[in-house]
């Protein structure tokens, strides 16, 4: 049966926000989290970008759910044997267990001190080889790596869980989603693609666990609610690697404004239908995936998860049965 869990928007948020969140999810019943991990919010009007790993600290000491970074960049802005510090010890904190998604990054974040953006291919290598950084200190065992991008010197972690920490590998196209399978212990990718799915299986990805999930908007007025995802979240319509590639929160501005509040309307589930709501997050379990993450754009939290726990939730798990 599938998992259904609520994702942790950093870049709209405030740190007190998230928490308050954190607690009113586990209180509605969704059994897991999910928080991005981002420098920069994607454009002005999100406003927010906490630092994920106090937020990791902090979310330990609020909710026993499990926590999965979706998805943290580990090669450029921070070094990949800091991050599997940072991992390790979210790894022995978060009562529910934590789970290190992991993906080659956006220019957005990794830019900012000063070094050139790798090609798609050099980044997909730098993440390979941050991996077996990772893992090598994940066994809490003295490391030495002198590799292609990254020097790692008699280098101990000393605080690590009774277990490594999983570490789920982000993708969106064929090629990424192979490096998922030979690489992750599981795969993170947004749209409930069912190829890209069975190209991780395929790819050595077997029955690991695979990740997924959606924005709404969740609203009475279902006009407002549209004019709310198109005012915070145009930037999720934006076609091909433009994500990846461009820099700053203004230059997402920019292209953002060839997204109609139409386009929003038609490819995020906004207002209060049932079904609508029912209906996007049961597509990712038909195409093959385990645990489903529903974020709620705007400041409506608390209808939002009334709704998901009186209506949605329950529906879904209906839904699981009768598979």
């Amino acid at each position: 049966m599938a998992r259904y869990g609520y994702f942790l928007a950093s870049e709209e948020f405030t740190p007190a926000q998230l928490l308050e969140q954190a607690r009113a999810a586990e209180q509605a019943g969704f059994e897991c989290l999910a928080i991005s991990d981002h420098f920069h919010p994607w454009n002005d009007q999100q406003g927010q970008s906490a630092f994920v790993w106090s937020m990791i600290g902090a979310l330990s000491q609020v909710t026993s759910l499990p926590v999965t970074t979706f998805v943290t960049c580990p090669t450029i802005r921070v070094h990949p044997a800091v991050n599997a510090q940072a991992a390790a010890t979210a790894g022995a904190l978060v009562p529910g267990g934590f789970r290190f998604g992991i993906g080659t990054g956006e220019a957005l974040n990794e830019h900012i001190l000063g070094g050139a953006w790798p090609a798609a291919d050099t980044r997909m290598e730098m993440l390979e080889e941050a991996v077996q950084v990772l893992r090598a200190l994940f066994t809490g065992e003295r490391t030495t790596h002198r590799g292609k991008h990254y020097t790692v010197e008699n280098a101990r972690l000393y605080t690590v869980p009774d277990e490594p920490v999983p570490v789920y590998v982000s993708g969106f196209g064929p090629k990424a989603a192979a490096l998922a399978g030979r690489i992750g212990d599981g795969f993170v990718t947004m749209g409930p693609d069912e190829d890209l799915v069975q190209q991780f299986r395929r790819a050595g990805g077997g029955h690991k666990p695979v990740l997924g999930g959606l924005k709404v908007c969740w609203g009475t007025d279902r006009q407002e609610a549209s004019k709310t995802a198109h005012r915070l979240w145009p930037n999720q319509q934006l076609p091909g690697e433009l994500a990846q590639i461009l820099p700053e929160p203004a230059h997402f501005e920019q292209a953002s404004t060839l997204v109609t509040e139409d386009m929003v309307a038609d490819s995020v589930v906004c207002g209060n239908d049932v079904d609508q709501h029912t209906e996007a997050v049961a597509a990712y379990v038909r195409a093959g995936f385990d645990e489903v993450y529903v974020g709620q754009i705007g400041p409506d939290q608390q209808g939002f998860f009334d709704f998901y726990r009186k209506d949605v939730l329950s529906r879904l798990h209906d839904l699981d049965l009768a598979r």
